[in-house]
């Protein structure tokens, strides 16, 4: 088999840097038969480690499989293998691969929120552990021809540009997320004590606030590639509306023209110009999902073009984005929920983000 020289240094900045295994770890390498390469790059790089790699690998027409044949009761069960695995294991890595993001465009929507809800313990755990540092959890993309036409890009053109984001210096590919997390650390290190955020853009004025919240520094080990700092905002302090630049995306159904209006935390009107009826059944999965569980600043230089890979485009230099449903216990967030869907707004043109009435961020760029 000829493998791209780059799948086996990308495997050893997952393993090595990203994720930090250790000898003697469990680690779970999840990905479809599509990401063959960087499955066996990652299970060698674990071996080498010293950890136990254990593969659970998953057709890449899987899903679509479940949604079509599977009654109410089957998409409601949960794998003992996967509760397992979520509850026990030292770190997971999740790798991203397919050969169609719109397999599951004509799913009920009923039917994804009733496997949406029947999954939330699992959610839960892996959140509840996560920020607990009892379990180490990093998803990152292998480069197909699905991901390639939704981003308008030939494959090779999208393999330069995955390699590109996650290896920017592929001479030092470790020394620059470092580098990177010590200007983002700079960031948070400035919001600390902060109490509230004011975001104006192209049909925005949001406020939030964040007293007694922690601020994260995403610097490549969550996720690879990487590049934002997030809180949970208070759970009742978001008030305004929201314009979200690009198309939502969930469970691979794309929702675009995406406008919220927020009273005391809760979303209270919702519309989008495209799939309007999956965005309103999914923010009533539960309580928490009309919540916002997360406030995030995209500081990514290197990922400019909007892609349909949540990934890549959350990062987006000059963005930010909120993630309606869960949010990360260890920011001191509370809300749950089964559902964690993020959505992107451009700041490049004319927004700004203010601090307790400090400008943090201008068209995108950082002033401070």
């Amino acid at each position: 088999m000829v493998t791209d020289s780059r799948v086996d240094k990308f495997a050893d900045v997952l393993i090595n840097y990203s994720m930090g295994i250790q000898r003697n770890q469990r680690v779970i390498i999840q990905g479809t038969t599509l990401a063959e390469p960087l499955l066996r790059a990652t299970y060698t790089a674990v071996l080498q480690a010293g950890g136990h790699p254990m593969l659970l690998i998953t057709l890449p027409d899987q899903d679509e499989l479940l949604f079509r044949f599977a009654s109410d009761n089957q998409l409601q069960h949960v794998s003992d293998v996967h509760q397992h695995a979520i509850g026990t294991y030292d770190a997971i890595l999740v790798i991203l691969s397919t050969a169609n993001t719109r397999a599951l465009n004509n799913v009920d929507p009923a039917r994804s929120v009733l496997r949406d809800r029947a999954r939330s313990k699992l959610t839960e755990t892996l959140l509840s552990r996560y920020s607990a540092g009892e379990l180490k959890w990093t998803g990152t993309l292998f480069p197909t021809n699905a991901f390639a036409q939704d981003a308008d890009m030939s494959l090779h053109d999208y393999e330069d540009f995955v390699y590109g984001a996650c290896m920017p210096d592929p001479d030092d590919p470790v020394g620059w997320w470092q580098r990177l997390s010590r200007r983002q650390q700079r960031i948070v290190d400035w919001l600390k004590g902060r109490k509230e955020v004011h975001v104006r853009g192209p049909e925005t004025e949001l406020t939030l606030r964040i007293d007694g919240r922690s601020f994260i520094n995403c610097d490549g080990h969550e996720n690879m590639p990487d590049g934002e700092v997030f809180t949970g905002p208070l759970e009742d302090s978001v008030n305004g509306h929201v314009f979200f630049s690009y198309p939502a995306i969930h469970g691979g159904r794309e929702v675009s023209g995406v406008r919220l209006w927020f009273e005391d935390g809760k979303v209270v009107k919702a519309t989008a110009e495209k799939n309007e009826a999956f965005l309103l059944k999914t923010i009533d999965t539960d309580e928490g999902a009309r919540r916002v569980g997360e406030f995030a600043i995209g500081t990514n230089a290197g990922i400019k073009r909007f892609t349909r890979q949540l990934l890549f485009d959350e990062k987006i230099g000059g963005s930010f984005h909120m993630a309606l449903g869960a949010g990360i216990p260890s920011t001191g967030s509370k809300n749950r929920s089964a559902i964690h869907w993020d959505m992107i707004c451009d700041l490049r043109r004319g927004g700004e983000i203010r601090v307790d009435g400090e400008l943090l961020n201008k068209d995108g760029e950082f002033v401070i």
